[in-house]
């Protein structure tokens, strides 16, 4: 039996987009989604963009090397996504630290804004002190920041 592998969107330069779908089990009663499903949402779309770069976090947390942790997030609610809304995760990677970098992420449905975040990723050890990054995945992170720029 062939079991359908999860898409984990696509690059588009110096952003990755990644798509999900309003469920009913994403809304609250009045069919508006709750709001702390965008977090879940951003959540899915950096994970995705990770393994994109060939970031393996599993193998890194397996083998005692670190994992990412949010340490920072502010999110702007401009419109609800509603049930049935196709809705596209916009992310970029706005600034890249030894250990950490900061991200922009966009919920979109069509050319409409519903929420956005402005938030900071680090890299820590598995007992919670911030490290470096490992050197190959800052680089990866830095290619995928300057796709945009033609003067990288």
């Amino acid at each position: 039996m062939i079991s359908p592998n999860p898409s984990g969107g696509i690059l588009d330069g110096a952003r990755h987009l990644y798509a999900v779908r309003v469920y009913y089990e994403d809304t609250d009663l009045s069919g508006i989604t709750y709001h702390a499903n965008y977090l879940r949402w951003f959540e899915r779309a950096r994970s995705d963009l990770l393994r994109l770069l060939g970031i393996d976090q599993r193998a890194a947390i397996e083998g005692g090397e670190g994992a990412y942790a949010l340490s920072e997030v502010n999110l702007k609610y401009w419109r609800p996504a509603k049930l049935d809304d196709d809705v596209v995760i916009e992310t970029r990677c706005t600034e890249l630290g030894a250990a950490s970098c900061r991200m922009h992420q966009i919920a979109r449905r069509g050319d409409e804004m519903l929420c956005e975040a402005q938030l900071r990723v680090g890299f820590i050890t598995l007992d919670g002190r911030p490290r470096r990054q490992p050197a190959a995945w800052r680089a990866a992170f830095a290619h995928f920041m300057n796709q945009g720029n033609p003067n990288p």
